[in-house]
């Protein structure tokens, strides 16, 4: 027993020292839109900017929200469209009244979104109605972002900067999430390191490597760019639409550079170095945050469990891996340590230390990011326990048609 216990120890440890060294270093927080301090009065021209809010049944976000928005310290053109995605709260008579509020009515749009077509998710259909209506201005740059978003005045100026310097179609940042209750403290930076760990931010800021990614509630995105995908119809049906848009603008060609690599590198115009892709950069911000409260476990556990089954592509294979992975990664060191104390076999004790250690050593930079209690990062087991559990749900609620429930829609199978 002790053999066979030794050995998934050494498995698990193999696969800590291969995530450490190639896995785009997931870890690390450094990938930070304000670090790079940029701002757009180096920029010749100003882009014209649109933003547009799905927001539905946003009433008692929506004002601080929104405020944030209209308050950006943003010199060139810039206009809000919020798409009521019919809202039963009175969210866009909340939302008037702050434009009103803060003496900027003109530069607030607001659109009352008409019912939802067969094959779309609702906030992609209420994107696109926000897209069609702002298109009217001509933008360089759409801000495709959340109703529950709070921005640093200067968000717009440093996005738009980083994607003019850069020559970057797609520019998003994972908004700082609430962490305030003892279950976000808990579960929430795990939710951030997770999907570093699925999208390392080095590899999709990479443009020779596919992996590509993004966060929903601040997408700044060129609008050649989107006409190039096809428009957000693209993705309509995706409910991890933030992931499926940057997939579609990171392996889009871009043609005017394609034709020069093809003039200036006839020698190998399709080598990593030269491929015409899409363009695109995600990091995390300090300063732009999310509004919404996790402040129970229930609450967490749904957000979760909404689409976790999603991310797997519905396959029952991936499921199954899911539920052996997560164990032999997460649980296996500290049930080790304990198995060895008890048996008074130290190999095992000391392996599974030293990979206890690892994963701690992974998550503690996260946790720090997050400000919480230095000794969160020694919960990461229970912590993966818990988001294993979550993700079976997610199955399960699938099998019984309750997926993807979202402010009382539940989307059909073929919606992925």
């Amino acid at each position: 027993m002790g053999v066979i216990v030794l050995g998934l120890m050494l498995l698990s440890l193999t696969i800590w020292l291969g995530l450490l060294c190639f896995r785009g270093q997931f870890w690390r927080v450094d990938q930070q839109l304000e670090v790079e301090t940029l701002y757009t009065t180096s920029l010749q021209s100003l882009p014209v900017v649109c933003a547009v809010v799905p927001a539905r049944n946003e009433a008692d976000l929506i004002s601080t929200s929104l405020r944030s928005l209209l308050l950006q310290d943003y010199p060139g053109s810039f206009n809000v469209f919020l798409v009521d995605d019919r809202s039963t709260d009175r969210t866009a008579n909340f939302a008037e009244g702050v434009a009103h509020a803060v003496g900027k009515p003109q530069q607030l749009h607001i659109i009352s979104g008409v019912s939802l077509p067969p094959g779309w998710s609702g906030k992609l259909w209420a994107v696109e109605q926000g897209i069609n209506s702002a298109s009217k201005f001509a933008p360089d740059y759409f801000l495709l972002t959340d109703a529950d978003i709070e921005h640093d005045p200067d968000n717009l100026r440093r996005l738009v900067a980083k994607a003019v310097q850069e020559d970057l179609d797609l520019v998003s940042v994972m908004v700082r999430l609430r962490c305030e209750s003892f279950w976000e403290k808990l579960l929430i930076p795990a939710f951030v390191f997770f999907f570093q760990k699925l999208y390392p931010f080095r590899w999709v800021n990479n443009p020779n490597n596919p992996t590509a990614a993004a966060a929903g509630g601040s997408i700044l995105i060129a609008r050649e760019a989107l006409e190039r995908i096809g428009g957000i119809q693209v993705i309509r049906q995706a409910l991890i639409d933030d992931c499926a848009l940057a997939c579609a603008v990171k392996s889009s060609r871009r043609v005017g550079d394609w034709e020069s690599v093809r003039y200036s590198n006839s020698s190998s115009p399709s080598s990593p170095s030269s491929s015409p892709t899409g363009r695109i950069w995600l990091g995390l911000s300090t300063l732009t945050r999310s509004l919404r409260p996790y402040d129970s476990l229930a609450t967490i556990w749904d957000m979760v469990a909404r689409s976790a089954y999603t991310q797997l592509n519905y396959s029952p294979l991936l499921l199954l891996g899911t539920l052996v992975g997560m164990p032999l990664i997460y649980l296996v060191p500290p049930v080790c340590v304990i198995l060895g104390l008890v048996w008074s076999n130290w190999a095992i004790a000391l392996t599974g230390l030293l990979g206890w250690l690892l994963m701690t050593f992974a998550y503690y930079p996260t946790i720090r990011f997050y400000k919480c209690s230095p000794w969160l990062a020694f919960s990461l087991p229970a912590i993966a326990f818990l988001y294993t559990l979550m993700t079976l749900d997610s199955a399960l609620r699938h099998w019984q048609g309750r997926g993807g429930a979202w402010k009382g829609r539940v989307y059909p199978v073929n919606l992925k």
